[in-house]
């Protein structure tokens, strides 16, 4: 591709040409506003390095610049996979800034998977954090595209490249990067971000995001939060979930510090915590558990609250209680890839202060409301699409509607119009709406088991099994029974030393639930998650025929 040599520089704004009286919403303007107020403040943190916005926001231009070198052209993807490095956020913002899009692959997906993603993708450039040279060689070797490696390898001077690719580095300051370019104008409704659903039953879902919904989701995680100016935020979530729920764009939006880091490791993440004074964090349910644990564990006490954003099943009461004792705020949320990530909230009231724990746990496990941002939130019967009542009883379908809904499913025109159908984006989510107008996810449709003609709530019954104070992590499935068709099956991971067998598990729930609610049969084991923490309940319920049968 030539290169546009009109200009001496590239400067922070030449990304948007627009009218006086319109402007592109797109969260680069985050990083625009961030250079020019919190200039001279902390952006990044990773070990001993750090950089101002300043800074931040040049790298993330040559980023864009070596992009354009290298051919990109506007709406070409660029994948990543990379831990929560700081080159992965300058991805989230050089990447778009050139017009491309971004694809943030999963690390813990195999070579033939992460293939399958470049070949639907279409990708151009494959930016690769040197932990994952090898997988993504093979992958690019499986897939045969003729794709753009480059490597991002650790600079502390002790380390070098792994293959024969360009280093990101290099990338950066190379001759493709002499002189300046025009950025392209951004259209609002352009592909800002390309990601992958699990692919749990079957291949895969690209779902295509776009500038204005990240805009309008980043600035609802600011508001829905309360998240004031200069906040400190570790990367306790992965990069590629999402995103990180739009949380790359808030942190520039409210001139925060992001606080990298690899991997999960509870006790470091307590470590940096205290270390720079981190303020704000997201997890997973287990991740959340794991800190409290490690923060119980420890002999260090907080004196500061430390902001926790979750998503999935809420903390049962015991652990809520620890979590606050350890200095925890937990915040509950609820979305999916399909709406850029948590896009409603458990928004807390102050009448519930001063409830017994027991109520506040149960209060708290509810989706509750919309973002500020997001058009709809229904519940609705997907036969009608009427609007369930708000008894807290009757059971429907989670949809939404409006900016924060995706684009479409990339290349898959059947799947978009049956997700879109009636209006609304369906999302698989049954729940019941509450007096208050607060949402609750009862299930997800295909997780409904139907025993004897009678619906259980397969989250009803872990919301049980997690209150029990033996109980790490717990998961129900169907499993075929030969009086009632099917009945629960419970899958639950015990708490290092403690000891407990299947009648005490049963029992307890008896005393709990409606006797046809409760497991007839029980498992204990290691349960598998995927990266971001979710339980996979597709090996289980592989498990739960394979004994039944």
């Amino acid at each position: 591709m030539t290169k546009d040599k009109h200009e001496a520089k590239l400067a922070p704004n030449d990304f948007t040409l627009e009218a006086p009286n319109f402007a592109a919403l797109t969260p680069l303007s985050f990083l625009q506003r961030a250079e020019r107020v919190f200039a001279d403040l902390t952006a990044v943190i990773y070990g001993t390095y750090s950089c101002t916005w300043r800074h931040f926001g040049h790298r993330c231009r040559q980023l864009a610049r070596a992009l354009h070198g290298a051919g990109l052209n506007p709406g070409e993807t660029v994948s990543i996979i990379a831990d929560n490095i700081p080159a992965a956020i300058e991805a989230c913002f050089g990447i778009p800034m050139v017009g491309g899009v971004i694809n943030a692959i999963n690390t813990r997906l195999d070579a033939e998977a992460v293939a399958y993603i470049l070949d639907h993708a279409d990708t151009k450039v494959f930016l690769v954090d040197q932990r994952y040279t090898a997988i993504a060689a093979e992958a690019i070797s499986i897939s045969q595209r003729e794709i753009v490696m480059i490597e991002i390898v650790e600079t502390c001077g002790e380390t070098s490249p792994s293959s024969s690719a360009r280093t990101y580095e290099d990338f950066l300051s190379g001759d493709d990067c002499e002189g300046a370019f025009h950025l392209p104008p951004i259209d609002e409704r352009g592909p800002i971000a390309l990601n992958y659903t699990s692919g749990t039953t079957g291949k895969p879902k690209g779902v295509i995001l776009h500038h204005r919904g990240a805009y309008l989701n980043a600035i609802g995680n600011a508001l829905s939060w309360q998240m004031p100016h200069y906040p400190v935020y570790l990367w306790s979530l992965p990069l590629f979930h999402c995103n990180g729920w739009c949380f790359p764009w808030t942190i520039a939006l409210q001139g925060g510090t992001h606080v990298c880091v690899r991997g999960v490791d509870p006790a470091a993440f307590l470590d940096l915590v205290d270390i720079h004074e981190v303020t704000h964090l997201c997890g997973a349910p287990i991740v959340v558990r794991m800190l409290v644990e490690a923060a119980i564990s420890s002999s260090k006490k907080r004196t500061r609250i430390i902001s926790v954003m979750t998503a999935g099943a809420a903390p049962p009461a015991a652990v809520l209680q620890q979590a606050e004792e350890a200095g925890f705020d937990i915040t509950h949320t609820y979305g999916l890839t399909e709406v850029y990530g948590p896009c409603t909230v458990c928004a807390w009231r102050p009448e519930w202060d001063d409830l017994p724990l027991e109520k506040k746990a149960e209060l708290k496990a509810r989706q509750g409301i919309g973002y500020p941002v997001v058009g709809a939130v229904v519940v609705m019967d997907p036969e009608t699409m009427r609007p369930v009542p708000s008894d807290g009883e009757t059971m429907g379908e989670v949809m939404f509607r409006g900016n924060i809904v995706m684009s479409e499913y990339l290349n898959d025109l059947e799947a978009t119009k049956k997700a879109f159908s009636g209006g609304y984006f369906h999302s698989g989510d049954l729940a019941v709406v509450h007096a208050d107008g607060y949402i609750e996810i009862r299930d997800r449709s295909k997780d409904i088991i139907i025993s004897g003609g009678e619906n259980i709530s397969s989250i009803e019954v872990e919301g049980v099994l997690n209150s029990h104070p033996a109980v790490v992590a717990a998961a129900v499935v169907a499993a075929p029974h030969e009086k009632w068709g099917e009945t629960p099956q419970a899958f639950i991971e015990v708490i290092d030393g403690k000891q407990i067998n299947s009648d005490e598990i049963i029992t307890f729930c008896r005393a709990r639930l409606a006797h046809f609610k409760c497991p007839t049969r029980v498992t204990f084991m290691q349960l598998p998650k995927t990266s971001t923490g979710k339980i996979q309940k597709f090996e289980l319920r592989k498990i739960a025929g394979a004994v039944a049968g």
